[in-house]
């Protein structure tokens, strides 16, 4: 991250942008909520965060602040990230545009899987580092055993010689939470993060979704530059005039500055998150932009499916775009070595009646996310018997889109043989139908079981059996040793000599 540095008055600091990171029920969400002093949790599906937010946060000197600027000094740009795997995506694109993480770990249960992952994000962004060992308070909390694992993933922690600081905390009591922030500002004073007011804003689109009153609204971050109303900006896959600037507390803005969480209204559609977001001297440039994007993005886009295997086409709607990207991630890393996944459509917002058209004419599954169907969708659905699957959680609807994998494959027979039969004699032949005479020398001949007949070890044919008698009583079962009479049916002419082998099939699902 280059940040500039100049003597020039717009030449400004600007708050840190902070993403959180840490495994599913690490508690980073619980330390935001303390934070913020609300509850994000609460209302969320399963306790689990299902959207990228970015919060602005104050923090109180000890002495009252003697200007406005000086408030802004204090501020930090937290960037919650949800911490299930399903949202490797989304915690991805959230390390790439923070200036510090905190890494929120687990001070009982220590490092998880997608703690590691986290991790790889955190080096990979190459920004600067936080650890807070979360639930501090709870007995079998143990902050150094965490700090031995974390030094086998190449995290050094201060108190062990190196670099890495590391916070005890509580989101339960609050201990630890004001040297947490404390901490992120002195990483921020450190790095110096400056932005160039005069320089044409630029920024990255956070959070998406359509609203049914005020159409695409989009959540940003600026990095440099001051966006206002009345500004023609771009994405590559959308533009507008912007309408309207709220703050992450929907209070209405003039402009929105860098580290900013700023919601715009005013995009012709809604862009995909992590777009880079710019500004364009008018709309006509703006579309050229675009094009110029899709033509490169439409080269590549074709996926087709080796022969052989077969296609599921899915359609996708969902409540925001985060909830798209997360849901792509999700899909991709499901078993596609049988079946491979087609989707033909994705979009936010509710599913409509060129969904359920699309659908029954591609024979596709409709993916509803959080998403509602339209009244006349619902009715041609209905007349038309178009499936649509709705989902709140992204874990869920893996599992569903498993299942309907899993049902489109054929059934894999297996095959178990019961016993064999040496012909003796041939009683009666008739048509399709032979009675015969034989003895059983392998297994057992069972009555229902089918019938392959072998001549000289080559396979003539298969049959049924009618009927099964031993001393002329009908029976179910004929045991090795003993002879039997049986009706078979079946194209093939049996002969004496030959070797009738007793079988079982069983169909099993098919697996991924």
């Amino acid at each position: 991250m280059t940040e500039e540095k100049d003597n020039n008055q717009n030449i400004v600091s600007r708050p840190p942008i902070v993403v959180v990171l840490g495994h599913v029920d690490s508690g980073k969400t619980s330390i935001l909520d303390f934070i913020r002093k609300t509850h994000v949790a609460d209302k969320e599906s399963g306790g689990i965060t299902q959207h990228v937010g970015a919060y602005e946060v104050i923090v109180p000197r000890e002495a009252e602040p003697t200007s406005e600027k000086d408030d802004r000094a204090r501020t930090i740009t937290f960037i919650d990230t949800p911490g299930h795997e399903a949202f490797s995506a989304m915690r991805s694109r959230g390390a790439k545009v923070a200036d510090i993480a905190v890494l929120v770990i687990d001070s009982i249960a220590g490092i998880q899987p997608q703690t590691k992952e986290a991790i790889n994000h955190i080096k990979k962004a190459g920004i600067g580092l936080v650890v807070a060992l979360n639930k501090i308070d709870l007995p079998g909390a143990n902050s150094e055993k965490v700090k031995g694992e974390l030094f086998k993933e190449e995290i050094q922690a201060e108190s062990l010689g190196g670099k890495i600081p590391c916070v005890e905390v509580s989101a339960k009591t609050g201990k630890g939470i004001d040297s947490l922030l404390e901490l992120i500002l002195l990483i921020a004073e450190m790095e110096d993060l400056k932005a160039d007011l005069e320089k044409p804003a630029e920024g990255v689109v956070i959070e998406t979704y359509l609203d049914s009153l005020r159409g695409s609204v989009a959540t940003i971050l600026l990095r440099s530059g001051k966006l206002k109303i009345g500004d023609i900006v771009g994405t590559p896959s959308t533009y507008g005039k912007i309408k309207s600037i709220e703050d992450f507390k929907r209070f209405s803005l003039t402009e929105a500055l860098p580290s900013m969480p700023a919601v715009i209204l005013g995009l012709e559609n809604v862009p995909r998150v992590g777009d880079k977001i710019r500004i364009f001297p008018n709309a006509e440039e703006a579309k050229l932009y675009i094009q110029k994007k899709e033509r490169k993005a439409g080269e590549t886009s074709v996926i087709l499916a080796e022969e052989g295997k077969k296609i599921l086409n899915i359609i996708l709607k969902a409540d925001v775009s985060g909830s798209l990207e997360a849901i792509e991630q999700v899909l991709d890393n499901l078993p596609q070595e049988k079946i491979v996944l087609r989707i033909l459509e994705k979009a936010v917002g509710e599913v409509n009646e060129g969904d359920i058209k699309l659908a029954e004419a591609s024979k596709a599954v409709i993916l509803a996310f959080r998403a509602k169907t339209s009244s006349v969708a619902e009715s041609l659905k209905d007349r038309l018997s178009t499936r649509i699957l709705s989902f709140d959680i992204i874990y869920t609807l893996a599992q569903g889109v498993r299942q309907l994998m899993e049902n489109a494959l054929e059934l894999e027979m297996s095959r178990k043989t019961i016993g064999k039969m040496k012909v003796l004699v041939i009683f009666k032949t008739n048509k399709n139908r032979q009675i015969i005479g034989g003895k059983v020398i392998e297994g057992e001949i069972k009555k229902g079981v089918k019938l392959e007949i072998w001549r000289e070890d080559k396979s003539l044919g298969k049959g049924r059996m009618v009927s099964l008698q031993e001393n002329k009583k009908d029976v179910t079962l004929v045991a090795k040793g003993k002879e039997c009479g049986l009706l078979f049916e079946g194209e093939t002419k049996i002969q004496e000599g030959d070797i009738i082998e007793a079988f079982e099939e069983e169909g099993k699902k098919g697996e991924l």
